[in-house]
């Protein structure tokens, strides 16, 4: 890296899993070059993206490890993939659009060792182009099993540092002992939720998310699939059934399916405006036909678990303004 030889190495990977990314992976690795803190490594997967929206070697510098692929493994397996290996003790995950400040790490590394006992910790996300404007600053989990990036479309201060459901994984920090002990990914997903369902998993495992106010990266968002494409459509509803059966502890997941059944109703709804009914229909259809291994997923998971019910439930998101109007929900330390 060009940045000067003084400059700390942090012992951390960061992963950039690239899919139809040529044109903004260049801002990517303009904005590494300039961080204060550099990363032991950068590893960079072309995720099988199509002739001509390829990341190839010649536009990288010799320090970002490029990892060709053929096939699109997804954004779960593409994670998996480049984390495999690596012996840093730290993971920092960081979307091909995701433009970061230049202390970034700095900022990282420096929330790390306030909250050792943190195992996640989260980037605040600037909408790039708006200024003003938040494209989020951590995920939350609500009471209906609908996971929502807080703060997303907002003209709003971030919120100071503190305990949060789980980060959104477009700038993420995620230590490695951790996301080997989860096998990482569910590679199931392939994409969307993917993140919400791993931060759940390590909740359940007692392990705690912080959220980095002064972590800050500019984010595009949706640059290789859109927001209301058909494939956001069917993963997110697809993965979000998965999740909140797989990882709703004891009880609860009986108490709180109404309300759930309730919301993906009215998703359902909101979908047939967009000409997305059937599309959501095969989704809820896709999520039931892979019931068998589901329930050994949330076997093994809820056979792990050190939380209770109970426990899990102050986790969640109450409020149900919260759900539309995306507030953050941001806990001070225990």
């Amino acid at each position: 890296m060009s940045t000067a030889a003084s400059s700390p190495t942090a012992d951390v990977t960061i992963l950039i899993v690239a899919f139809r990314s040529r044109a903004t992976i260049p801002l990517v690795i303009k904005a590494l070059d300039a961080q204060t803190v550099r990363p032991a490594r950068v590893r960079l997967l072309e995720n099988g993206s199509p002739e001509g929206e390829r990341v190839d070697a010649s536009s990288l510098p010799e320090w970002v490890e490029l990892v060709e692929g053929e096939t699109n493994l997804g954004f779960a397996g593409g994670n998996n993939l480049l984390a495999r290996g690596v012996e840093t003790r730290w993971l920092l995950l960081l979307n091909p659009d995701a433009y970061p400040d230049a202390d970034w790490l700095e900022q990282l590394m420096a929330a790390a060792a306030r909250w050792p006992e943190a195992a996640l910790f989260g980037s605040t996300q600037r909408a790039h182009g708006v200024p003003g404007v938040l494209d989020g600053c951590g995920d939350v989990y609500h009471f209906t099993g609908l996971p929502y990036r807080s703060g997303y479309g907002r003209t709003m201060t971030p919120p100071p540092e503190g305990e949060v459901f789980g980060p959104c994984a477009a700038a993420a920090l995620i230590r490695r002992d951790v996301f080997e002990a989860l096998g990482g990914f569910d590679e199931d997903y392939f994409c969307y939720v993917e993140d919400v369902d791993f931060a759940a998993r390590a909740r359940l495992l007692g392990h705690t998310a912080v959220q980095v106010r002064d972590a800050a990266v500019s984010h595009v968002g949706y640059s290789s699939t859109g927001r209301r494409s058909p494939f956001a459509t069917y993963h997110g509803a697809r993965n979000r059934l998965w999740t909140f059966l797989k990882v709703t502890p004891g009880w609860l997941v009986w108490a709180l399916a109404p309300g759930h059944l309730a919301i993906t109703g009215l998703l359902w709804l909101s979908a047939a405006r967009f000409g997305q009914f059937t599309l959501f229909s095969q989704a809820i259809r896709d999520a039931l036909a892979g019931w068998p291994g589901l329930m050994a997923k949330r076997r093994a998971l809820q056979a792990r678990r050190v939380v209770t019910p109970l426990a899990w439930a102050r986790m969640l998101s109450w409020n149900p303004v919260n759900l539309f109007t995306r507030a953050p929900d941001l806990r001070p330390r225990r």
